[in-house]
């Protein structure tokens, strides 16, 4: 079997007029000798004389137009906006949103609140301790990234209605 492909690649230089002239006596030798050899050459060579005399068809000058008609009459994908359920959005927002508030109330519960004297009310923020609750570098990181997100979601919320200011606007100038 692995004889096969090189019979045919030599028989292809051949036919080509690739071959040099060694090749070409061994091959002329093989062809007055062995049948396969005979068979696969007449093949091979009425394969090169029809693909020498079929003309290749051209496509039209319409060609990508006629394609991208064809592909527009099919579904286009709906917008990410009708396939994504905005319960899970907010549920994450929300999440974000209560984690942050949860932080800031155990922050608040780890602060010395006690007063002097003077004022009964009064929070000194300089003598307040904040090393307690931000000395672990994991909650400094997790605050972060709550941040980040909640306003990466802030971002998103106030570029839709945006988005949503400028299509009304252009429904009413229509």
């Amino acid at each position: 079997m692995k004889q096969q492909p090189d019979m045919e690649q030599q028989l292809w230089n051949y036919i080509d007029g690739n071959s040099s002239t060694d090749e070409k006596s061994s091959i002329e030798r093989l062809l007055d000798s062995n049948l396969e050899w005979k068979n696969k050459y007449h093949e091979l060579v009425q394969t090169n004389q029809l693909l020498k005399s079929t003309e290749l068809e051209q496509p039209s000058l319409r060609f990508t137009k006629n394609v991208m008609d064809t592909i527009a009459k099919y579904q286009i994908s709906p917008a990410a906006k009708n396939y994504i359920n905005n319960r899970i959005i907010w549920g994450i927002g929300i999440f974000f949103i209560v984690m942050i508030i949860g932080f800031l109330i155990y922050g608040f519960g780890q602060m010395d609140w006690s007063s002097s004297e003077e004022s009964k009310y009064k929070v000194d923020l300089p003598k307040v301790d904040f090393s307690q609750f931000f000395s672990n570098t994991w909650i400094n990181v997790f605050m972060m990234i709550n941040i980040v997100i909640g306003l990466a979601l802030l971002d998103r919320i106030l570029a839709n209605k945006r988005k949503q200011f400028r299509q009304d606007k252009r429904m009413t100038h229509q």
